[in-house]
């Protein structure tokens, strides 16, 4: 494979595998605020892995998580401390940034329930918190072209480049639909020409089944024709779109996803233009090991 930036692998089913506490709806926000020490461990050990970016514990820092209430009452309190976990274990590294989780504030592969009039309110916590701490922003499982473009305006002015990452259809194999789609339906090709209207400093695909990655690079590639570095972080679930219950249970974890056969992906993405690697849930320090062999940051 050829060099590139490593990313950290999922922090929720690390977290769980650490035994610390975790469960839906909290998912990991739930040792952020019962044992912040197991987020920081999570950290420590996917740096020691070889991640050069590491993500921070804030994806599930939204009202469906947490609750209305303690959202209002310390969603920015509680992103500053993943923001501080993150930084702190990255300055415990050899040049690591920590890239700032922006979530999809109303559900995992929810386009549907996007409410523009909403979303800067519950984001605006999560920027104040997440921002003196961060070297770049990444706008995580967007699945619609309005969920990214409202995460990129939420970050405007500080500062930091925002990386956009979008989640695919993965309930339909590539060969079958007429082009990669995101879970709105929307295309992959209309998602990077927002991309580059936007700003983005890079544009990754992230939270789908490996298989359907290839294609979605292949055609964003086409797109943007070389001005913004494309990356991959896929999980290690079955199709989400087939149940539908992303944000209510805990899914099982493919046991065909080991690390090798998660590298054999990876060459395949970087083969297609992907600088930018990592893993989504499922993913973990085992994954980011092997990549880590014998590659170098871009």
């Amino acid at each position: 494979m050829t060099d590139f930036t490593i990313l950290d692998g999922g922090m929720g089913r690390e977290l769980e595998r650490s035994g610390a506490p975790f469960r839906q709806p909290e998912w990991s926000a739930l040792a952020l605020m019962e044992a912040p020490e197991a987020v920081r461990a999570v950290h420590d050990r996917f740096v020691a892995a070889g991640a050069q970016v590491i993500t921070t514990n804030s994806y599930a820092l939204v009202p469906f998580h947490i609750g209305q209430d303690r959202f209002d009452a310390s969603a920015e309190k509680l992103a500053d401390l993943a923001g501080r976990l993150a930084r702190a274990a990255a300055d415990g590294g050899q040049g690591v940034r920590v890239a700032g989780s922006i979530p999809p504030v109303f559900g995992s592969y929810r386009p549907d329930l996007f409410r523009a009039d909403q979303v800067q309110d519950l984001l605006a916590p999560l920027v104040r918190g997440l921002s003196p701490h961060v070297d770049v922003w990444l706008a995580e499982t967007q699945s619609s072209l309005e969920e990214a473009e409202a995460s990129a305006r939420a970050v405007e002015g500080q500062g930091k480049p925002v990386w956009l990452s979008f989640t695919l259809r993965d309930d339909v194999a590539p060969q079958d639909m007429p082009e990669p789609q995101l879970r709105s339906g929307q295309t992959v090709a209309d998602a990077a020409r927002l991309a580059l209207q936007v700003g983005a400093g890079a544009m990754l695909f992230n939270c789908s089944m490996p298989e359907v990655m290839e294609a979605a690079l292949t055609t964003a590639r086409k797109v943007l024709d070389g001005r913004i570095p494309l990356g991959v972080y896929a999980n290690a679930f079955g199709s989400q779109d087939e149940d539908g219950e992303a944000n209510e249970v805990i899914s099982d974890i493919r046991p065909d996803m080991t690390p090798a056969h998660y590298c054999d992906w990876a060459s395949r993405w970087t083969a297609a233009g992907a600088t930018i690697i990592g893993g989504c849930c499922g993913i973990g320090t085992e994954h980011i090991h092997e990549l880590a062999g014998g590659t170098s940051s871009v």
